[in-house]
């Protein structure tokens, strides 16, 4: 005998198949409004109606074990990780190397998936001092501890100052559900200023050099200058610029501009360096 579930089961699909991912709210929701006009029968749990879809149809569950907020969603059918990963936020965007991926900036395919999720409220500005560079500089680079691997991939959730969501695009090449990523001009300066999530200084080399055709830096100059960072990090994009032989003296002199009152470094805790006394760098040794 034919169940009322198992004869509503072509609407229901039909109507799970139109929705890229939904949080667990939603599937409830799509439960109660349409009980009713599904002819579901009253003793019909949510927790039932769930197991049905994922056994008969194509329901898939993704739980997302965060240490800090896990995450669960649903899907019909194979999605890419990615749209998983944009419905834990909707402000939330890719960024650092997952932005590099997404505008050709890198010829790898990285493991780690970086979503950023800003904080409310907004820092830097602070008057840098020479001892205090030093000392942050010679430590490791603190990175985000709220990650979660799925299969052989890493999403690590990143809580980036509040900067407005700044140089945040929109990537249609994932209907119904739209990527967010930072723009060029946007991620240039991420990856300078966190190398650890960004392939290291060689992949952060390389994606200057991809993005010199492309890249505005009177639109990245701005970005500085609105984010006023404590640190001279235009010092390190100045280096990277020049160091591709693909930018300008005019490209370069903008950046030149914001000055060279400090000695600064390239990466955290490098072991041996040179100094570019150029731009008043230290970089890695044989880098």
């Amino acid at each position: 005998m034919v169940t009322r579930l198992e004869k509503a089961a072509p609407k229901i699909f039909t109507t799970l198949s139109e929705r890229a991912v939904c949080t667990h709210s939603d599937l409830q929701k799509l439960f109660r409004d349409n009980h009713e006009s599904w002819n579901l029968p009253n003793s019909l749990s949510f927790s039932k109606f769930v197991q049905f879809a994922i056994e008969r149809g194509e329901l898939q569950k993704h739980r997302l074990e965060f240490p800090h907020r896990p995450a669960t969603r649903y899907s019909w059918g194979d999605v890419p990780l990615e749209n998983i990963v944009q419905s834990i936020q909707p402000k939330g965007y890719f960024s650092h190397y997952s932005a590099m991926q997404h505008h050709d900036l890198t010829e790898q395919l990285p493991k780690a998936i970086y979503f950023n999720i800003e904080q409310r409220l907004s820092g830097g500005g602070t008057e840098p001092s020479q001892i205090a560079m030093d000392r942050a500089f010679k430590g490791k680079c603190r990175i985000s501890k709220n990650s979660v691997k799925v299969n052989d991939r890493t999403i690590r959730i990143l809580n980036g100052r509040n900067t407005g969501e700044m140089g945040v695009v929109t990537m249609s090449d994932s209907k119904p559900i739209e990527k967010r990523v930072t723009n060029i001009e946007r991620t240039l300066i991420d990856i300078t200023v966190r190398t650890v999530y960004s392939g290291g200084v060689f992949q952060v080399a390389e994606a200057f050099a991809a993005a010199a055709s492309e890249v505005s830096i009177e639109r990245l100059a701005t970005y500085l200058r609105r984010l006023n960072f404590t640190y001279p990090y235009h010092q390190s994009i100045g280096y990277y610029m020049d160091r591709s032989g693909k930018y300008s003296r005019s490209q370069l002199d903008v950046i030149r501009d914001f000055g060279l009152e400090f000695d600064f470094y390239l990466d955290y805790a490098m072991k041996k360096t040179k100094y570019v006394e150029e731009w008043r760098l230290h970089v890695p040794q044989g880098f």
